[in-house]
Parts: structure tokens; C-alpha cells; sequence
């Protein structure tokens, strides 16, 4: 298997460069050469098989040899040795066609643990194989640093620079960064929102001097590896409800649109997927745009469900190259045009593609609330709020198949918002219970890339 950029960089690598590189050099997101293909036989195969073992052989085919496969299956096998719950990702019946696949069984109770536990484990096998080192600088709105942090933390080939918007997190979600105190691991609070941290890393990732010099590499979904982690449990969520043999559809709340990504590979690959739901907030960009045909920003809105106040969704450059026919050319033009003028119109061909294999809906802050009320009241479920905008939107989805609802976070995590609709404040497992004790170590940094740079080339080993 090899990759190739979305922007058409010539050179495909093999997928250990592509883990280490994170962002192709012409400013592009790798993507697989081809899509593997499993048959119906290979999908029935696969059926009963614990979680690490449907994870080795989904990633086999896009690990394609550069890891050799006693290692791969023993790296799947660590990775979620731990997860709490036997299952790993559990399927739980709300409804008559309706289920969450609860994705917070990680040790920071959120789905980017699903990838990232692996990814780390990924990254200590290569960079030990080669004896090299790196530095990870990555974006977070609220739950891939954690998780990305988690899963490198005190490693010896590895340095961890990671920028939130300050004061846009939950509380659970910036302790769970901030009082991680290994010598590798470095929280900067960026003064400004989440699209503006994604912005600075684009940038020092585009600076190939520096990036060359310090080795910079990707936790973000802008990493496949990231994405390929992601595909696992949609697989085996579907596997669990009877596919291939039943179509299954997914609703999946997004912001960087990496998660439902995943979900659009797993369909690539011939997994039987009626339909993609995108859930949003009132940052509606992504639904806006599978609804009208047109990507136009607009101001980020603070909200209960922050992991999606994003408008620039980096993810989505991805899906663009698959409705381009895989014109790198046609897609470098139509990502640079929206990045200059804030707005893109899809032709008429990718417009009608992008409406066939999606569809979409928002949901208000008070439906969101209403929703975690009423599953509470209904089910006896507590979900947190991320959870009850994919609720909400599936609830009034079209699709004949079962429809699972990504539960993307621990109610835990978003404790005010959940209280609020329901009177019951989540406790944190047993694990993180004095979170709110524990030292804080972070800086706050102005949204200047010039400032970040000194502050990298100041925590990074790597050079």
C-alpha cells in the first residue's frame, strides 16, 4: 500500500512515512493509492472476533507490509488491553432501529483513544526500528490532546507540543492536558479559537525548513493513521449488528469531519453502510455544506458541545479528492480558493455525489439539552452533549437499517451542560477522580506563529 496527497504531490510513500510525516509536504492530506476491498466472506470471517483481532485485520491492508504482521497484531493487541469495558466499544440499544456505540471506554473517555492509543504504540515501534526521534505538534478542540498526550507520555522518541483555545475546553477536557507533567509533554493555551490553532500548525508544518529541522509529526486527524485507527470500530459495530448481510446506517457529531471519515473508508472498503448522518451544532458549516453544495465560513460560536465549534474542517479536503474524481490538481485549486475568498461552490456532479452519500442536520443548544433530558427520562441513559446532537439529528434521519449514533465522550467530560438538562451531575470514573486535584503545568501563547516556532524549537530534543 502506498499514499498519495490530496494536492498531487508525485512521490507516494509507504505508510511508516506516512505515519511520521503526518501533513504531505505540498501542504496536502495523505490518502490511501487504493481502497482495499473486503468480499462479504472476508466481513462474515470476522464476525465473533474480539476487538484487537477485527482491528489487525482491517489495518493489515493499509499497513501494507511496512510493519510486519506478528508486530502489527501485538502492537492491536496492547493498544486496548486496558479500555475499560471487555467489549472495547459497546453497542447499546436506545430504541427499535436506534443504538449508541459507546466510544468512551479509553483513558481519557473519548473516541480519539480508539486511534491514538495505537498510533502512540505505532509511533514508539517505527522511531525505534529507525532510532529516531520527533516532535508532535497538534491542534486540539478539547479531546484529541488528551488523548494524543495519553497516548505518547513519557516516551523516549517523542516530543508533545499541543495548543488548545484557551478558555474553549471543558474543564475536564484541559486537566486532563494540563496535569500531565512528563518532561516530553508541553500544553501551550493559545488566544484564539480552534481554527486558529489548526492554522499554526498548517503553518509550521508548511515552513519545511523548520519542519525538516525539528521533525515535526501529526496526532490530529490530518494523520491517516489517525483515520485508519477510526475504521475499526465502525466495522465492528456493523460486524455486531449482521453485516454484511445487513446494512447499517451511522450518525456521527463532527467538527474536523475525521470521524465520519472514517466511516466514508469503511463504506470504501465495502462494508454495507445505508447512510452517513453528519450531526453538528450551530457551526453548521459541514452540514450546510452536504445541504446546499456550498462551503462558506462563518464565525465560530462558543457552545456546550465545543470538540465541534470548528468551521475550517481539515478532514473534508479528503472527501473533496474522492468527489474530484482524485484530481490532485482540481482539489489544490478548489481548497485554495475556499482558504482565500471563505467560500466554495461545488460543481454540479460533486454536489449530487456529496448529497448521495450524505446526509446531514444541526441541532440548537436547547435541543441538545432537550435531548439529554429526554434520554435520560426515556432510556435511562446519560449522554453527554456531543452525543445528544447525533441524537437528536439521527432521530429525524431517514434510513430503513439500524442507525448507530457515534457516542463520541464520557457524560463526565461536559458536566455542567449535562446537569443542566437533567439535575444529575456525572462523576468521573475512580481513575480520574482528583483530575481537579492535581498539578496544572501549561502556557499561554498569542496566536503568532513566529512565537510558537521559539517555543518549539525550545522544548524539542529532536533535530
Amino acid at each position: 500500500m502506498r499514499y498519495l496527497s490530496t494536492r498531487g504531490e508525485p512521490a507516494a510513500l509507504a505508510f511508516d512515512d506516512v505515519l511520521l510525516a503526518g501533513l504531505a509536504r505540498d501542504g496536502g492530506l495523505y490518502v490511501p493509492e487504493t481502497w482495499p476491498q473486503f468480499s462479504a466472506a472476508e466481513w462474515r470471517a470476522l464476525r465473533g472476533k474480539q476487538y484487537h483481532e477485527i482491528a489487525f485485520a482491517v489495518l493489515k491492508p493499509y499497513v501494507g507490509g511496512a510493519i510486519p504482521d506478528a508486530d502489527l497484531a501485538r502492537l492491536t493487541r496492547e493498544a486496548y488491553a486496558n479500555f475499560t469495558h471487555k467489549a472495547v466499544a459497546p453497542l447499546k440499544q436506545l430504541d427499535a432501529n436506534l443504538w449508541t456505540l459507546e466510544l468512551f471506554h479509553g483513558p481519557t473517555l473519548a473516541f480519539k483513544d480508539y486511534a491514538l492509543q495505537l498510533v502512540g504504540k505505532l509511533f514508539d515501534y517505527v522511531l525505534g526500528k529507525r532510532g529516531q526521534r520527533i516532535t508532535i505538534v497538534g491542534a486540539t478542540s478539547g479531546d484529541t490532546g488528551p488523548a494524543g498526550i495519553a497516548a505518547v507520555a513519557g516516551s523516549q522518541h517523542i516530543d508533545i507540543v499541543v495548543l488548545h483555545p484557551n478558555g474553549r475546553t471543558s474543564p475536564v477536557q484541559r486537566r486532563q492536558m494540563t496535569t500531565v507533567l512528563d518532561p516530553n509533554v508541553h500544553n501551550v493555551a493559545l488566544e484564539g479559537n480552534f481554527d486558529d490553532c489548526q492554522d499554526l500548525v498548517k503553518a509550521l508544518f508548511g515552513d519545511l525548513e523548520f519542519r525538516d529541522r525539528y521533525r515535526l509529526s501529526a496526532i490530529n486527524s490530518i494523520n491517516w493513521a489517525r483515520i485508519a485507527g477510526q475504521i475499526v470500530y465502525y466495522v465492528h459495530a456493523a460486524l455486531a449488528l449482521g453485516a454484511p448481510d445487513r446494512a447499517v446506517s451511522f450518525c456521527v457529531p463532527t467538527g474536523n469531519f475525521g470521524n465520519v471519515l472514517a466511516a466514508d473508508a469503511a463504506r470504501r472498503m465495502g462494508l454495507p453502510i445505508e447512510r452517513l448522518v453528519v450531526a453538528t451544532n450551530r457551526n453548521d458549516i459541514v452540514a450546510r455544506t452536504i445541504l446546499t453544495g456550498t462551503m462558506a465560513l462563518e464565525s465560530v460560536a462558543p457552545t456546550i458541545t465545543p470538540s465541534m465549534d470548528i468551521q475550517v474542517s481539515s478532514n473534508f479536503e479528503r472527501l473533496v479528492f474522492e468527489l474530484a474524481g482524485r484530481d490532485g490538481r482540481a482539489t489544490s485549486a478548489m481548497m485554495t480558493e475556499f482558504r482565500q475568498s471563505g467560500k466554495l461552490a461545488f460543481p454540479q456532479g460533486m454536489k449530487g455525489a456529496l448529497a448521495d452519500g450524505f446526509d446531514a442536520g444541526a441541532a440548537s443548544e436547547g435541543e441538545t439539552l432537550n435531548t439529554i433530558a429526554k434520554m435520560r427520562l426515556t432510556t435511562g441513559e446519560i449522554v453527554d452533549p456531543h452525543t445528544a446532537v447525533a441524537i437528536h439529528v439521527a432521530q429525524r434521519a431517514k434510513s430503513d437499517a439500524p442507525i448507530v449514533v457515534a457516542s463520541t465522550a464520557h457524560p463526565a467530560k461536559f458536566p455542567d451542560a449535562v446537569e443542566k438538562a437533567t439535575g444529575i451531575r456525572p462523576a468521573l470514573p475512580d481513575f480520574l477522580a482528583d483530575l481537579f486535584e492535581r498539578e496544572e503545568r501549561v502556557d499561554i501563547l498569542p496566536n503568532d506563529a513566529a512565537t510558537l516556532k521559539k517555543y518549539v524549537a525550545a522544548h524539542a530534543k529532536a533535530q
